[in-house]
């Protein structure tokens, strides 16, 4: 699978930069994506790119370029470590409810309609019916709409549902591109190396992996998905994986890294 040079950044800053206030000098984090086939233009420019969007900061210390992480970059890295750790892929814990969101836009708004669907989706609403989206368990979606300017324009409610689940996730979600996409990551990762010649290079491509897959799933209550639901050997595959390259990539990072202290 090819990975976004962003994405393999961010999983770099948050396995050794998140929580720990340090800054990490450019040509280490050259040299780590270098490993992993990401030429130098392209880490630069992934850099200062990330810099415009306000996720990084620089800092120089003699006539060395540092980069750390801003306030944004801390969020988008938080909530990254709250979705692989935390919540996980699959959904055991459902309590039956659901977060319904209806929303009505005048024809012309074309645009605010899509950017409204591409949101709800990535926050894992399916459309139920017409201007009907639907997602398990309490999903808050104020900052959303607001940061559309249609929160006059949306009504969201809680609700369980007396009709058949499984038809109904069928009928809001194509489940069939999330199950291939945790099929293929158990066909490539499945019979890899213990330990790889590079184990830093392998540990950040398999937790970018799964980030990236991970945040298409809605997690839809697995009760009511097919019994051979794949997520479920997938998520023990990785979390097994990961946990055998975590030390020895870290050992690894810990001589690549050139990191100093974050300035007030």
């Amino acid at each position: 699978m090819l990975l976004r040079p962003q994405s393999l950044l961010l999983t770099l800053l948050g396995d050794y930069l998140y929580g720990r206030e340090l800054c990490v000098f450019s040509g280490s984090v050259i040299e780590v994506l270098g490993g992993l086939g990401v030429s130098e233009h392209a880490t630069r420019s992934t850099l200062t790119r990330m810099v415009n969007r306000g996720l990084l900061r620089r800092q120089k210390d003699g006539r060395r370029m540092y980069f750390g992480l801003t306030p944004a970059g801390n969020g988008v890295l938080r909530d990254g470590h709250t979705r692989i750790w935390r919540t996980g892929a699959v959904n055991e814990d459902w309590d039956g409810t659901w977060t319904l969101l209806g929303f009505s836009l005048p024809e012309s708004w074309q645009r605010q309609r899509h950017d409204l669907r591409s949101k709800l989706a990535w926050a894992g609403f399916g459309p139920l019916q017409g201007g009907l989206w639907i997602a398990p368990g309490h999903v808050r979606v104020d900052d959303l709409v607001a940061s559309l300017g249609l929160a006059a324009h949306v009504r969201v409610f809680r609700a369980t549902v007396d009709s058949d689940v499984a038809q109904l996730v069928a009928d809001a979600y194509d489940l069939a591109p999330i199950a291939e996409s945790y099929r293929e990551f158990l066909a490539r990762w499945s019979h890899a190396q213990p330990y790889p010649d590079d184990p830093l290079a392998a540990h950040l491509s398999i937790v970018t992996e799964w980030l990236r897959i991970i945040r298409k799933d809605p997690r839809l209550p697995v009760r009511h998905l097919p019994a051979d639901w794949p997520a479920i050997a997938a998520q023990k595959a990785f979390r097994d994986i990961e946990s055998t390259l975590a030390t020895p990539a870290a050992e690894l990072a810990a001589g690549l890294l050139d990191t100093r202290p974050a300035a007030e």
